[in-house]
């Protein structure tokens, strides 16, 4: 019995000896584990996040193209050409590395401003080096295998038209989203979404296998503009040349075209590159054509001389005594350049009569002028969408305000922008029906809001073709082949509550060919410095060269034949 108990003994203990054993071991087990996370969590953190992040799986965004701006014929006006992004991990650069010296010099750097860079900005992660490189140039830059440089491909906007359009079509800053212009407006659908792609990289950043795609990228909308890229051409270089000529601050042409409301040619002066903004004056930038108002002075007549005529009370040859050639209202004096006497309404409107206007306004109801402006679409927004575009100032005045009503009747009291005047004359072309302006191109044309009974606009026109001609104030607006009818105005520039003696604004708005019309033009010039000023010698100079080339640019046959050569097919 003894035995038995001294060999259950001799077990039990040899049992707790190998439990405290296996106790022993796992206690140093779970020792050494902890030791370890502890180290890995303190001492090897850095290391092993680069050494996870140099062998893992990235997402990567594939850069969307931007969609192409173009002109109504597919000329390109806005274009995405590849690019790269060099950048750099400063925390990670290595400073030592051979290449430094080459990259800098591939950079335009110097290697010790390279160095001293990176260095300053130790402790960042994200250091831009150059923006919008060349492909070729990226190459070179990645075949270095620099730590912590790093290269990304994009898109960088190019303008091959640059001065010449840029007013509508804008520019993108570095990142591609838009800034001004078209390219503001429609930044949204231009842009596209960018796609993303699983890749694996290298210790040092470079991309070296491709998983798959996760998204494809979804490229930009294309946007197909109205305006006619020859036209503009040959716009803005009589704008460019007329604005040096004069030493004017500054001037815009519109071109319409008069059957659907799209804009064929829209030009500014001055004007910049888009693609190279260095030491841009920032006044450059504004579309003065959208965003610029001024009084538009007597271009406004055929529309008080409309308005008579639709309220019954009178007829193309209705005679207005304008004698003595100034009007007092309201203790204002109005007057005309001289003595007319009596005038029927083309007469008015081929002398320009101020007296005139004012005596037909104050015989209407006191809201006819401005309803009559309202309708053609000024004092409202034209629909363009255009960034920044101005809708102008159209008073509303009472019986009393007669002052007022009489100023409105030619011009005055009023504010617009050539867009729009050059939009109120397309009812005049195309018999009373109005047709907003469009910047886009239009597969067909809108139907169009009447706004003068059908036969006023087509008299109205035969009256401001008088002023082509040789009593006229505008002759210099003629173009060789064509008829044409049109409205000149000069305008004093408003200045400290009044208006300046020696400052004008110079209009010119016509319609061509009068017979079948195709064309709606506007031309502005602000003070002009020379010694011409009128509208019928700076602006409408400029409106028969540009309605002259772009009736050649489209092959808008002529209507208007020298007296002998009518005469000889007469004859035969």
């Amino acid at each position: 019995m003894s035995s038995n108990k001294e060999s259950d003994m001799q077990n039990q203990a040899a049992r707790g000896w190998r439990i405290w054993l296996v106790l022993v071991l796992l206690a140093l087990i779970v020792a050494a584990i902890t030791s370890k996370l502890f180290s890995l969590y303190t001492n090897e953190q850095e290391f092993l996040r680069s050494q996870g992040d140099a062998r893992s799986l990235r997402t990567m965004l594939i850069p969307a193209h931007r969609g192409v701006i173009s002109d109504r014929n597919g000329e390109p006006l806005a274009v995405s050409a590849p690019v790269a992004t060099i950048w750099a991990d400063p925390l990670k650069s290595d400073l030592q590395h051979a290449g430094l010296t080459r990259l800098a010099q591939l950079l335009e750097m110097r290697p010790h401003d390279l160095k001293a860079e990176l260095s300053a900005n130790r402790e960042r992660r994200f250091l831009y080096l150059k923006r919008q490189v060349t492909p070729e140039l990226a190459e070179k830059v990645e075949a270095l295998g620099v730590t912590g440089i790093h290269v990304d491909r994009e898109y960088k906007r190019y303008y091959p038209s640059g001065e010449v359009s840029t007013h509508l079509v804008g520019f993108t800053n570095v990142d591609g989203e838009g800034q001004e212009g078209l390219e503001l407006a429609y930044n949204h659908s231009l842009r596209g979404e960018p796609g993303r792609k699983l890749v694996l990289k290298d210790r040092v950043g470079r991309t070296i296998k491709h998983i798959r795609s996760l998204q494809d990228a979804d490229p930009g909308d294309d946007l197909q503009l109205s305006i006619d890229l020859r036209v503009q051409y040959m716009a803005y270089r009589e704008m460019k040349a007329a604005v040096d000529v004069h030493k004017a601050d500054s001037g815009s042409a519109v071109v319409l075209d008069a059957r659907t409301g799209e804009v064929l040619a829209l030009v500014n002066q001055p004007s910049y590159n888009p693609n190279e903004r260095s030491g841009l004056n920032t006044s450059a930038l504004r579309n003065r054509a959208l965003t610029d108002l001024f009084e538009p002075g007597s271009t406004t007549k055929p529309f008080t001389v409309a308005a008579a005529m639709m309220s019954g009370k009178y007829t193309r040859d209705s005679i207005i005594d304008t004698s003595p050639g100034y009007i007092r209202v309201s203790g204002a004096t109005i007057k005309d350049h001289r003595n007319y006497g009596e005038l029927s309404l083309t007469g008015i409107i081929t002398k320009s009569s101020n007296v005139g206007v004012t005596k037909l306004a104050l015989a209407m109801e006191p809201d006819s002028v401005r309803n009559m402006l309202s309708n053609v679409g000024m004092g409202r927004d034209s629909g363009t969408g255009f960034p920044g575009e101005r809708t102008g100032v159209l008073p509303y005045l009472n019986e009393r305000q007669r002052v007022e009503r009489a100023t409105m009747s030619y011009g005055y009291g009023l504010s617009t922008t050539l867009l729009q005047l050059a939009q109120s004359y397309v009812p005049l072309a195309a018999d009373g029906v109005f047709r907003p302006a469009t910047l886009l191109k239009q597969t067909q044309p809108t139907a169009g809001t009447r706004v003068m009974p059908p036969g006023v606009a087509p008299q109205i026109l035969d009256m401001m073709e008088t002023v082509i001609g040789p009593t006229g104030t505008g002759r210099r607006a003629a173009v060789e082949g064509y008829r044409v009818g049109g409205k000149t105005g000069t305008v004093h520039k408003a200045s400290g509550g009044g208006y300046a003696a020696d400052k004008y604004v110079s209009v010119f708005a016509g319609v061509v060919p009068v017979s079948n019309p195709r064309l709606v033009i506007a031309v502005m010039v602000d003070n002009p410095k020379g010694q011409e000023y009128y509208g019928g010698l700076v602006a409408a100079p400029i409106f028969s060269r540009v309605a002259g080339g772009a009736l050649r640019l489209l092959n808008v046959p002529p209507d208007k034949w020298p007296e002998s050569s009518s005469s000889r097919v007469a004859m035969q």
